[in-house]
């Protein structure tokens, strides 16, 4: 080979490494400065991570302290799948440990285009702990808490749930969310080579949620709820409401509806069967709406309790007849035997004196057709028809609650309002928040105290001897109405088969302590009121009776022939 061929030779290999030098450099220096930030952030986010750490949720108490929902202890373990040596084999160990099934959760971890996956929300401690310690690569852990309620079925529709997030998601612990919720806090994350924690650096404290103290009381609740079940199941009916009110405050001591199911389990609950009906569905409340009618006759001095009128059986308004529920003569009643009696001929006779406007004017002055205003979300305002929209027969219907809708909310409160003197107080569940004081609810007056008076002396008579005798209480004065209301049929005219039956009564009625509805929707073999809905009423208010404050004295000792069955919750 010749020189000069040789020099060529070299040449050309130096050329060579001078180009593959060249672009080592223009590479290199790409890397540094165009994409230095990108993988400057890579090497970071492998080497540390910042994670939310989600702040306790405050307790949920009923009105003696009992915890109704709480707060357990829970660990999330999670993934980062770039960091994962081996998904197959680090996902079966996970999924052994955890009780989880492998195969999703291997291909999480053999994704490796991110750099976070849940391994498991919430998981058990001492299971999240075991796994710990196997020092898998890529996996961390960090604590949460899962809410619980540990008295299981026990208000189940009024407490709601929070869903995995904490986050209130249905009931009070959506309505309250932001009380009970507290702020989340921020940390960050150092981790060695391997993907393991060698170092937690917290960047912002977390703000635990606050305690919500509730009206309600825990064994005044699991009494009516068991005295429901017991009810729906006697009448076969399709479900059934109570309410257990103190008329002097608006608290609500019981709100309960049958039937109800474990509040552990509420995501997986009949959305029909989640439903809090007291506050949330309307009804027409039939008989028991006719204390409007007489309460407004009376304030507006166009009769008194002893004004007597003679009564047909059936009575023509517009082109309807309405008739009475059972078959009778024409008889004479005082203002006073129509209510105890319920007569719907008597009922409209006193709507006509009074007139539509008036009407009109006192269901609204007793809250119907607006929101009560209860701390519960998702409150009906139910449905009246403005008197403008009034027609020639609608003064027969309304007067003895037919075309009409309310809620047991509303009845309940407007019953109230009569227990306590005519004073109207708005109801509520929550007593107080954390360390503040209890809540004092809005008050008006709807009627004077001598109509009230008035009224009540009426209602006493419809426990005595008018239709609602299977509501009376040994021992004590009970004042109340029994309701029994025909439902629409879905072509609009009024069913021959399903009913709404109800009972609304005053105890001790001398001196009002308690307020309580029951209404049973579709029963079966009977329909009425009295028959259904009284009895119930009875069983509810002589058990809260002998439960409040160690004893509620009798107002009536010489009827006192029996003692109710101890509750043991």
């Amino acid at each position: 080979m010749s020189a000069k061929s040789a020099n060529r030779r070299v040449r050309l290999l130096l050329a060579v490494f001078v180009l593959a030098f060249a672009i080592a450099f223009m590479r290199a220096a790409w890397l540094q400065v165009v994409r230095a930030g990108s993988f400057g952030r890579l090497a970071t986010s492998q080497q540390s991570e910042v994670v939310t750490v989600p702040a306790a949720r405050g307790t949920i108490y009923d009105r003696s302290g009992v915890q109704l929902a709480i707060g357990v202890q829970a660990t999330t373990v999670y993934a980062d799948p770039r960091l994962v040596r081996d998904p197959l084999k680090e996902a079966e160990t996970a999924s052994r440990i955890l009780r989880l099934g492998p195969n999703k959760l291997s291909t999480a971890l053999g994704d490796r285009s991110r750099g976070f996956v849940y391994v498991e929300r919430k998981a058990d401690p001492a299971r999240a702990a075991r796994l710990a310690r196997m020092r898998l690569p890529g996996f961390g852990y960090y604590p949460e808490e899962r809410r619980f309620y540990p008295q299981s079925a026990l208000a189940a529709q009024v407490l709601g749930y929070a869903g995995v997030d904490n986050q209130g998601l249905a009931g009070l612990e959506l309505s309250l969310n932001k009380v009970l919720a507290g702020r989340p806090g921020r940390e960050r994350i150092v981790k060695d080579a391997s993907g393991q924690v060698i170092d937690t650096i917290q960047s912002q404290a977390e703000h635990d949620g606050r305690d919500v103290h509730l009206t309600l009381d825990h064994t005044i609740q699991a009494n009516a709820q068991v005295v429901l079940k017991q009810t729906v199941a006697r009448w076969h009916a399709k479900s059934a409401t109570a309410i257990v009110l103190d008329p002097r405050t608006g608290a609500v001591l019981a709100m309960a509806v049958a039937p109800s199911f474990d509040a552990n389990s509420f995501p997986l609950v009949w959305r029909e069967f989640q439903r809090n009906r007291a506050v949330t569905d309307t009804y027409e409340p039939g008989s028991t709406f006719k204390l409007v009618t007489v309460a407004g006759v009376l304030s507006d001095h166009v009769v008194t309790p002893m004004t007597r009128f003679t009564l047909p059986y059936s009575i023509h308004v517009a082109d309807r007849v309405i008739h009475d529920a059972e078959p009778r003569g024409t008889e004479t009643m005082s203002v006073a035997q129509i209510l105890a009696r319920s007569s719907n001929v008597g009922a409209i006779t006193l709507a006509e004196k009074l007139r539509p406007h008036r009407l009109a004017a006192w269901i609204n002055r007793f809250g119907f057709g607006k929101r009560t205003g209860i701390d519960y979300p998702g409150e009906s305002p139910g449905i009246v028809l403005p008197v403008n929209r009034w027609s020639g027969s609608t003064i027969g219907n309304v007067p003895i609650g037919q075309g009409i809708s309310v809620t047991p909310i509303q009845m309940a409160s407007a019953y109230a309002a009569v227990a306590n003197r005519g004073m109207w107080v708005r109801p509520h569940l929550v007593d107080h928040v954390g360390d503040e004081r209890p809540v004092v609810p809005r008050r008006h007056r709807i009627i004077s105290r001598g109509v009230a008076a008035q009224v009540l002396a009426m209602l006493k008579n419809v426990v005595l001897d008018g239709t609602g005798t299977l509501a009376a209480v040994p021992g004590y004065q009970v004042a109340g109405k029994t309701g029994t209301a025909a439902k629409v049929d879905p072509d609009g005219t009024y069913s021959t088969s399903r009913y709404v039956a109800s009972f609304i009564g005053i105890v001790p009625a001398s001196r009002p302590r308690l307020v309580i509805l029951v209404s049973v929707d579709e029963p079966k073999g009977a329909i009425w009121g009295g028959v259904v809905a009284a009895p119930a009423f009875s069983q509810i208010a002589q058990f809260d009776l002998q439960y409040l404050d160690g004893g509620i004295t009798p107002d009536a000792p010489s009827t006192l022939d029996s003692t109710p069955t101890p509750y043991s919750p």
